[in-house]
């Protein structure tokens, strides 16, 4: 029996997701997205995970859809396409309602709508000194899915997601990190690898409520208005002010210390 497409490892509250199709540069197709929506549902039930890493196994992060099976449909091709970016938006909403922060981690490419989608609905995004970023659908003939018209737009502004989209140039790390696509850049893969590490253990270290209603207020800001954004803000601090872990933080600040936070 063949390795699944989709590695996931959970130990001391950190998540190791894996792309696990290295053969065609993580490309994502139907059995990639039944695991990655599979592994995704786990997540969602283990509350237990505190972060989430997520990676690509061998030289690249995610090229994309997989153009040989579009290709394969023939005159279904139209069909199969409704099939999979439903299956994409499964995927990429299921990471981006996550409580736990999800961490991308970015060598090679990390192209495609689907490789852009990822990365979009990630909330830090740590890249390699090899990382490469191209939308690249108009390309094709296609347009953007799995959200990247928005997530996109929220994350390097309207003009430079126009850009991306319409011009698709190839972006190196330091330029995705320059228009605010990615949030760290590191000077190679050792470093890469040491500092997911250094930003997981720092998030398992943190408060956990704190940290999902954090995650959940910018995600579901985009797109509502002000006024609503302050009503929920404000409800959501009254609620965590009442928990163990605020009181703990509060007493820490107060006593100059570390603070100990409990379970979510």
């Amino acid at each position: 029996m063949s390795e699944s497409p989709v590695l996931l490892e959970v130990e001391d509250g950190i998540a190791r997701l894996r792309l696990n199709r290295p053969e065609a540069s993580n490309a994502l197709n139907k059995p990639l997205f039944v695991a990655l929506i599979d592994a995704v549902r786990r997540l969602q039930r283990d509350d237990s995970v505190r972060v989430v890493l997520l990676s690509g196994a061998g030289r690249n992060f995610c090229g994309g859809g997989d153009v040989a099976e579009f290709a394969s449909a023939g005159d279904d091709v139209a069909a199969h396409l409704r099939e999979v970016t439903a299956m994409q938006e499964a995927a990429v909403g299921g990471l981006v309602n996550l409580r736990a922060p999800v961490v991308a981690i970015v060598h090679g490419a990390a192209t495609g709508g689907g490789g852009t989608g990822l990365v979009c609905a990630s909330d830090l995004v740590l890249a390699g000194p090899k990382a490469k970023f191209m939308l690249g659908v108009t390309r094709v003939g296609m347009a953007p899915d799995g959200g990247v018209s928005v997530a996109l737009t929220q994350v390097v502004g309207l003009r430079q997601a126009l850009r991306l989209a319409l011009l698709n140039p190839l972006l190196g790390p330091q330029e995705a990190l320059a228009i605010g696509l990615v949030t760290e850049v590191l000077p190679d893969d050792e470093a890469l690898a040491a500092r997911a590490e250094e930003v997981a253990a720092q998030l398992v270290a943190g408060a956990p409520l704190a940290q999902a209603e954090t995650k959940r207020l910018f995600w579901q800001g985009v797109g509502r208005s002000f006024a609503d954004s302050l009503a929920d803000e404000s409800r959501t601090v009254a609620t965590l002010g009442g928990t163990g872990d605020a009181r703990e933080g509060l007493a820490a600040v107060l006593e100059r210390r570390a603070p100990g936070f409990g379970e979510p």
